[in-house]
């Protein structure tokens, strides 16, 4: 059995059970199993009355909601290929993409989106909107037609890189990808959440076009579990709160909010709980740097009976766990979920790798690192550590790229193009990537990510931190955000005090707007856009450089 035809065997088994919901404050519409086969066979009606046949791709445009899981699954089971894309990606890179996967349908989320891919794809293939397949005039196809046969290779999704330096490839992901990695994620989710009779409950608000998320879609829908779907990013405290999840999938940015949120209203109240929470915190620190002091257990121990546990009702009574992918999260703020209460376990791995290649095992985390590789797959350091790895979860390649699958695939072994080490328990760390290198007239290479994210933690106000310098005699920054200049060179020194000297940071220049995905400096799942950035910039760069002091421009 592969994982589609045991999704649909859960639907069979979940037929009068609640499996999707989507969080609308008032009333949350809600879909059963048998309901969501009931939408699938609607949708395969539809795309086989459209003439799409096994190997044909159908491009879905749209946020998530029941009905995206829905035609995401009827695609799937018809052998047809699904190339998922963010609704919110620029208009010209989603044509650019389509173009290049060559959809026979694009199936649209509403009016708004088909209509602005028109304009610029006027030899576009036919447009449907969601509310047109799901409003069927067909007969609908029968509910016990299960998915159709499926060999391992067979492809199932093109999904798109976010193509942070240069054009964004499809990456080819086959039934045998899928059924390997959910294998690994729901033994995992097993582990986590033990021998249970009542299902899971699951919040998401990240785009299932990200490999990470579809994942966690497919591994909800291959497990027992009620799967609450976020409807608006604005309201995501009360959808969370609506949702009452048992472990929901993050970005560390999300992370890094709630923390200084909490952290936020603690110092208002300030008092005998700030003091507590303080010398809690500190004394936290030192426990996990093996060097406690007299007192600690017990600034611990108040906390954890006045403190602590309010923090965690308000985040979410229910939590098992928070998961983190996407980008490095600080081991700070790991730390500070972690002195609630609250594990977090991160994954790490790329569309090419079917979103995973190393997951935190929740009965030994190691703060500020990833957890160990999967089972069944290999990773090793290569040249300038990078890291490679090779097993039944890497992409057969990209779509219509012989030569750049070529250049990632080699020896059997796919190099991620990332950074990192490994520590004697097999636990790894992710230190940068390759490409983003800094590389000084001076012969120096340095890697931008860490002086970032320790700059942008303790900026109050700043959005992004990006460094320059490639070809430069030192580093410069880019920060964005509402920020005091003092403030900049306040935390710049304190921080330039602990690098050695071709890494530190000489001049800056502050841009009160942020890098946005809708001005083509951030990916779609909101990774800098290098080389974007830096043309953006030119003639800022340009006048920080020419300065003859170094100073903040």
């Amino acid at each position: 059995m592969n994982f589609l035809e045991n999704i649909f065997s859960r639907l069979t088994q979940s037929a009068s059970r609640v499996i999707l919901t989507e969080a609308r404050i008032g009333g949350d519409p809600t879909a059963t199993g048998a309901e969501v086969h009931s939408q699938i066979s609607a949708a395969r009606s539809f795309l086989r009355a459209a003439g799409l046949a096994k190997g044909d791709r159908c491009a879905l445009v749209a946020p998530n909601s029941i009905r995206w899981a829905a035609l995401d699954l009827a695609i799937l089971s018809e052998g047809i290929i699904a190339v998922p894309l963010y609704a919110r990606q620029a208009t010209v890179e989603l044509v650019a993409m389509m173009r290049d996967a060559g959809p026979s349908l694009v199936c649209c989320g509403d009016s708004t989106i088909r209509d602005t891919i028109a304009a610029l794809w006027p030899d576009a293939p036919r447009f449907v909107l969601l509310e047109e397949i799901f409003t069927p005039v067909t007969p609908l196809l029968e509910m016990s037609a299960g998915p159709l046969a499926l060999a391992l290779q067979d492809p199932v999704a093109i999904l798109y890189t976010s193509g942070t330096s240069g054009e964004a490839k499809g990456v080819i992901l086959t039934v045998g990808n899928l059924d390997h990695m959910l294998s690994c994620t729901t033994a995992r989710l097993d582990q986590l959440m033990g021998s249970r009779e009542v299902p899971d409950r699951v919040f998401h608000y990240l785009p299932f076009c990200f490999a990470g998320s579809w994942v966690l879609l497919l591994s909800c829908l291959s497990r027992t579990s009620v799967l609450t779907l976020s409807m608006d990013l604005t309201k995501l405290a009360e959808e969370i709160g609506l949702a009452a999840p048992n472990y929901f999938l993050n970005v560390p940015t999300l992370l890094e909010r709630i923390r200084a949120g909490v952290e936020g209203n603690i110092r208002k109240r300030g008092g005998a709980v700030l003091k507590i929470f303080d010398h809690a915190r500190n004394a936290w620190v030192r426990l996990n740097a093996r060097n406690p002091e007299a007192w600690d257990f017990l600034w611990l121990g108040l906390a954890g009976l006045f403190i602590f546990p309010a923090i965690r009702k308000k985040i979410g009574p229910n939590l098992r766990a928070l998961i983190c992918g996407s980008a490095p999260l600080a081991r700070e703020t790991q730390l500070f979920f972690m002195m609630l209460g609250i594990p977090v376990l991160q994954v790490y791995g790329l569309t090419e790798t079917t979103a995973i290649c190393t997951m935190d095992d929740p009965r030994h985390i190691e703060p500020g690192r990833v957890g160990p590789a999967i089972p069944g797959i290999e990773m090793k350091l290569g040249d300038n550590s990078e890291i490679l790895v090779q097993g039944p979860n890497i992409s057969p390649g990209y779509w219509n790229r012989r030569t750049q699958t070529a250049q990632v695939l080699r020896d059997g072994w796919f190099h991620t193009g990332d950074q990192g080490d490994v520590d004697v328990g097999g636990n790894w760390r992710i230190t940068g990537r390759l490409k983003n290198l800094i590389i000084l007239n001076s012969g120096h290479n340095i890697a931008p990510e860490p002086i970032e994210e320790e700059l942008i933690r303790t900026l109050r106000g700043a959005q992004q931190v990006v460094l320059i310098g490639n070809g430069r005699s030192f580093l410069a920054a880019i920060i964005t955000g509402d920020v005091a200049r003092e403030e900049i060179e306040s935390q710049m020194e304190r921080l330039n005090a602990t690098l050695s000297h071709y890494r530190k940071i000489r001049v800056f220049h502050v841009e009160p707007q942020p890098l946005t995905i809708e001005n083509g400096l951030l990916t779609a799942n909101g990774k800098l856009k290098r080389d974007a950035i830096a043309a953006h910039f030119a003639t800022e760069i340009e006048q920080i450089y020419s300065k003859s002091a170094p100073q903040g421009s």
